[in-house]
């Protein structure tokens, strides 16, 4: 077996669990904050939103660490890293990482920047180019059909 097909595999879960864990704390905390936060950044339909994004997150990045509809399920998560990119981090610059001062305690860090939105956004395309690889549900049912095919 190559290599190769386990980079697919790597970027699905470290990406599904990154999805997964932004949706949770927003599920997690309340949606009634995470609308308060929108609706401040000027996102349309706050109320709405404020459950559609972590729920997209929570379940796009869960269909992508078993790799099922891989391709059909970036474009929501791609949508979700571009409307947060461009209503919220993009006034703070590219860098994820803002190290505004420094403390007794060690550094203080201000708001991020739009680089993991861009980071997470290449990830999916390239999911979208390569597809979910050879350990992934999508893989699976790509052998079936395949097998179906000769027979």
């Amino acid at each position: 077996m190559k290599y190769q097909q386990y980079a697919p595999l790597i970027l699905r879960l470290v990406m599904g669990f990154g999805f997964i864990a932004h949706g949770w704390v927003k599920l997690s905390r309340g949606p009634a904050g995470f609308e308060k936060l929108i609706t401040q950044a000027g996102v349309p339909f706050p109320h709405f939103t404020s459950w559609l994004v972590p729920l997209t997150e929570v379940g796009g990045g869960l269909a992508l660490m078993i790799g099922s509809f891989t391709t059909l399920v970036a474009i929501p998560l791609m949508i979700t890293m571009l409307v947060a990119m461009i209503t919220v981090q993009l006034k703070f610059g590219f860098s994820s990482v803002n190290t505004i001062g420094l403390t007794p305690e060690g550094p203080k860090f201000g708001p991020p920047g739009y680089e993991i939105n861009l980071l997470y956004i290449a990830g999916l395309v390239s999911l979208m180019i390569t597809g979910a690889g050879a350990f992934s549900v999508d893989g699976l049912l790509t052998r079936s059909k395949a097998k179906k095919a000769r027979k």
